[in-house]
């Protein structure tokens, strides 16, 4: 832990030029979504002195140089609150970087942008956004997600410290912070990430409760009465009190103790007045987010000694203070760390290049020379046990791809296991592997934290847990992180373990989030292909769909080449020069039987065409003359095969097309029982495919 930092300001003792400061944050709050006739205003009120007080005295930031890779990250996981940030933002003069990682010598955000709030294109919508606001570490909103990707920052600033940190040169050391609310804690995911938080022994996260102890419905004990400190304790952190949310000196108290401690993350807990100074309103369920008029907030001024007729209203001085209060720490911390990396760099080049290409989203040269390729074989392997070989000869070249699973790594197979891999335990920051235990909301939101901090981080779990996970996936492709989900055991492919883990409506769940590369692969060498696909995003987040069951591996001398995966979907067989009389398509582990199926027409004198269609996702990129090469539009007679829900599959095959689907949940039985039971046979994709051309030929199309 690094040692207490230095106040520049005399803020703490010029109570004047403090109060002047906090209540502007406060009026600007008030103005802004009175003029937007839309927002909340309750979290703002109340957290306005714990927000000037962490970011003028503590927070580690250079607002010049926002991109500056060891800045303290601070966290808003009470995203509605969002007028908060935006007004820190402003005050402290952050400069805006476009989405290319240049300065463009713009404020990150200007009172014009705070006129527009929640307004259409604006820089300060209703909920922070990452890459749209220069100062948003993180998008916020789903409570508990800024909670949990807090821990993921901090889980990344250990690995980052343990791998390239050297003696006298200092590279990583910074601190997360998160403001939190009663939602955020009554929220699952938050006691799942608090809980691997404790474990870990992150000292260097510190939450910040807002305990203002109401919520939309009332009282918070109208449901919530737990004693949040004891909870926390339970969790192994260092738990710390403040009464009065207004006692700056208190605020700054807590914060140093935070810095002191070593050895546990530290929560702070600030009672506070939801909405304070809205006098019809503070305390009450109102102040969340009910409407206020202007005379509301005129009263309000009134009582914070403002000028009530002054709208966005900064008085003299406050700017000026708070940016020279944050930059001139900042800056000086920032200067140093540049000298000192500067001597890294000379003295350890090898490892400065690695932090270049990480920070720049790049990978390692050759990070694919070493990846394996599967000869053809009829037993096959599951794709699961090729994802793992491929992901650890990744893994051995990217000494940035951290993750693991929720408890599953062993029948995922995402463990890394080549020498010096290593677990990233308490004990032992500098371990590739991830114990999350079976948490997977909280996986999802960490692993989009240590992707917001520089990690190509990956998770895994079963399919039909993607569930429990929706939320943070979701996220990441708002984000645009490059986050990798792999989630195994596919389908009905399950087996004897049944309908509770025989995934049905999942994929199309997935594949329905816009900005998601979901890939369900076919063989081992799609596979491959999968992680190549996944690995080369910098602005976008894959699903890796595999199976636990084994998967022929094609011969591709035979069949066309795996590489087509990147484009989605691709001819696997049958001639590209000549129309199909029909075609069959299919994902993952339907591939091989499509392929059994085309053996068996081909054998009767049927044209027939297989196309492997792994990614919607990827398809729909392409242009419309390879879509039609691949599908013809005048060949309307199609099967498609997949051992997951029919919804979505009639844009490929047409209203009229057959699919060979699931309809209902599986069923407890060996994998062969339920490939008959639900017609997953060669022979009725064979009886299908001819029904088709039948159908066809009568409707006169063809």
């Amino acid at each position: 832990m690094s040692a207490l930092r230095k106040d520049v300001s005399d803020d703490a003792t010029d109570g004047k030029t403090e109060q002047l400061a906090i209540d502007t944050i406060r009026t600007l709050t008030l103005d802004a979504v009175l003029k937007a006739h839309s927002g909340h205003v309750g979290a703002p009120l109340g957290l306005a002195p714990a927000g000037y007080t962490l970011w003028t005295q503590f927070l580690r930031y250079d607002p010049d140089k926002p991109d500056w890779p060891n800045r303290d990250r601070f966290v808003l996981s009470v995203g509605h609150g969002s007028m908060l940030l935006y007004s820190l933002i402003h005050l402290a003069g952050i400069k805006e970087i476009d989405a290319d990682g240049k300065p463009t010598g713009k404020a990150a955000v200007s009172l014009d942008d705070i006129k527009q709030f929640r307004q259409l294109d604006s820089k300060t919508p209703g909920h922070p956004e990452y890459r749209m606001t220069t100062g948003v570490e993180t998008t916020t909103g789903p409570l508990g997600q800024g909670c949990a990707n807090s821990v993921g920052m901090a889980i990344a600033e250990r690995y980052l410290a343990a791998r390239y940190n050297k003696p006298g040169m200092t590279i990583f050391d910074h601190d997360v912070y998160a403001f939190c609310g009663d939602g955020d804690l009554m929220e699952g995911v938050s006691a799942e990430a608090a809980s691997m938080a404790g474990h870990l022994k992150l000292s260097n996260l510190c939450w910040v409760y807002d305990n203002n102890r109401v919520s939309i419905e009332g009282y918070t004990d109208l449901a919530f009465s737990e004693n949040v400190i004891d909870r926390f304790r339970g969790y192994g952190w260092n738990t710390l009190h403040v009464p009065n949310f207004n006692d700056t000196s208190l605020i700054r108290n807590a914060i140093e103790e935070f810095k002191r401690t070593d050895d546990r993350p530290t929560l702070i807990v600030i009672d506070s007045i939801i909405g304070f100074g809205l006098q019809k309103q503070q305390g009450t369920a109102k102040a969340h987010g009910e409407a206020f008029d202007a005379d509301d907030v005129k009263m309000a001024k009134r009582a914070y000694g403002w000028d009530e007729n002054k709208d966005f209203y900064i008085p003299d001085g406050v700017a000026d203070r708070f940016r020279e209060a944050i930059s001139s720490r900042g800056s000086d911390l920032r200067e140093k760390w540049e000298k000192t990396y500067a001597d890294y760099t000379k003295a350890h080049p090898d490892l400065a290049h690695e932090v270049e290409q990480m920070r720049q989203g790049k990978l390692p040269d050759g990070w694919d020379s070493d990846l394996p390729s599967f000869e053809a074989d009829a037993k096959g392997v599951a794709s699961r046990d090729a994802g793992g070989k491929v992901m650890n000869a990744i893994g051995a070249k990217v000494p940035y791809l951290v993750g693991g699973s929720a408890d599953l790594a062993p029948s995922t197979k995402t463990l890394m296991t080549w020498e010096g891999a290593g677990s990233f335990e308490r004990d032992s920051y500098g371990g590739r592997n991830l114990h999350f235990g079976i948490r997977e909301h909280a996986m999802g939101s960490i692993a989009n934290g240590m992707a917001l901090s520089y990690l190509r981080s990956y998770t895994a779990t079963f399919l039909v847990f993607s569930d429990y996970m929706r939320a943070p996936v979701r996220l990441a492709a708002i984000m645009e992180v490059p986050v990798v989900f792999v989630f195994t055991h596919d389908s009905i492919g399950v087996g004897e373990d049944g309908p509770t883990h025989q995934p049905i409506e999942h994929l199309a769940s997935l594949r329905a989030i816009p900005g998601l590369n979901t890939i369900r692969p076919c063989d081992a060498n799609e596979t491959a292909e999968a992680w190549k696909v996944a690995m080369r995003q910098t602005h976008e987040p894959s699903a890796l769909i595999l199976s636990r069951q084994p998967l022929p591996t094609l011969d591709r001398a035979k069949y066309a080449p795996a590489g087509g995966l990147e484009k989605g979907a691709y001819v696997l067989a049958g001639s590209e020069d000549e129309t199909p009389e029909v075609i069959l398509i299919g994902t993952g582990s339907e591939v091989s039987l499509c392929i059994e199926a085309f053996e068996k027409l081909k054998g009767e004198g049927v044209k027939a065409r297989v196309v492997s269609m792994p990614s919607w996702h990827l398809f729909e990129r392409q242009d419309q003359s390879y879509r039609d090469h691949v599908l013809p539009p005048d060949v309307m007679a199609r099967v498609a095969v997949e051992q997951g829900g029919t919804l979505g599959w009639d844009r490929y095959t047409g209203a009229k097309g057959a699919q060979i689907v699931m309809k209902t949940f599986g069923a407890s039985a060996p994998i062969a029982k339920l490939q008959q039971k639900f017609g997953f046979t060669a022979d009725n994709v064979v009886k299908l495919a001819k029904e088709q051309i039948a159908l066809r030929k009568s409707n006169g199309k063809e």
